[in-house]
């Protein structure tokens, strides 16, 4: 058992998914140091982001609201280190902080709830989002979809779609299936719809300055996704895109390569720029060349909506 006398803290959002998605890291670390159970302790918080659910996210403070508490208690040692869905994390992050583990990825995709595919959705229906992402690619399947403004969490917007507010919605594989909504939707596949970056992704972050949680961290980093999230984010930071940016991206390794694929696309959804790469993962260079290329052949009102 390793050498340790004292409860850890680890941070969370207060919402249902989130706090599954701690108990994940935390059973992860228990059973990777053999540690008993009342090692960790897990402190919930209720971020920003979920207090405002009325406004798109770039109106209010953009994904710094996910972050911001967590990171607060983080500098001032309420907690040890904390738990985030990478995709949902500012690309730059302050020095202070690493993402010093991020857990086996789950599925990527996106599943349509409302409708059994897009053809089926009726012509004018309301389509609920807040994702510029998924706002742009479904206005570029179906121009004639009104996409609607759909802020809250899982449980929060099926209430939505229940109600009638909307005719469908979106959400992530990855948050139903850990949720154990595994039936909820239809998958639609990446060659549809490629997913946001990091999308699927449970990240750990902790100071850097904490070299004993790095340790114990890195113990639980799957290499294989930590690798390709960071290629994924390293072309959101290429751009310079923030939540208003409706950019897709996805990594795979296959080997000692790393295959990315990424799109930018405007925001009525007419233009759309797509690209991929093949390269040796060792690589820090490819995901920003990468970008580069996407954005070379984008017409200049596109470019514009990056930075």
């Amino acid at each position: 058992m390793s050498n340790i006398s004292v409860s850890l803290r680890l941070g969370t959002r207060a919402s249902p998914l989130a706090m599954v998605q701690a108990e994940l890291v935390k059973r992860a670390l228990l059973f990777a140091h053999d540690w008993p159970e009342n090692r960790i302790e897990i402190v919930p918080v209720v971020a920003s982001g979920d207090k405002v659910q009325d406004r798109p996210l770039a109106d209010v403070g953009g994904k710094a609201l996910w972050t911001k508490e967590l990171d607060a208690w983080l500098l001032s040692g309420d907690i040890d280190f904390a738990v985030h869905s990478m995709k949902d994390v500012e690309t730059i992050r302050p020095p202070e902080f690493a993402i010093a583990a991020m857990l086996p990825r789950a599925d990527v995709r996106d599943r349509l709830v409302g409708a059994n595919s897009f053809s089926a959705i009726p012509q004018g229906a309301k389509l609920g989002t807040s994702a510029p992402r998924r706002t742009a690619q479904i206005k570029r399947m179906r121009p004639d979809i009104q996409v609607a403004l759909f802020r809250g969490n899982v449980q929060t917007r099926l209430r939505k779609l229940a109600d009638g507010d909307v005719t469908a919605t979106l959400l992530a594989a990855a948050g139903l299936e850990r949720l154990g909504m595994d039936n909820v939707g239809v998958p639609i596949p990446v060659e549809t719809m490629l997913p946001a970056p990091a999308q699927g992704a449970i990240g750990v972050e902790c100071l850097v300055s904490n070299q004993p949680v790095m340790e114990w961290l890195d113990q639980i980093d799957h290499k294989a996704t930590h690798v390709c999230v960071a290629a994924e984010r390293a072309v959101l930071a290429a751009l310079a895109a923030d939540c208003r940016s409706p950019v897709a991206a996805l990594a795979l390794k296959d080997g000692e390569h790393i295959w990315l694929r990424a799109e930018i696309l405007s925001m009525d959804g007419r233009e759309h720029v797509s690209g991929e790469k093949r390269y040796l993962a060792e690589s820090d260079i490819a995901p920003a060349a990468l970008a580069d290329e996407l954005l070379e052949r984008a017409s200049p009102q596109l470019r514009a909506i990056f930075g």
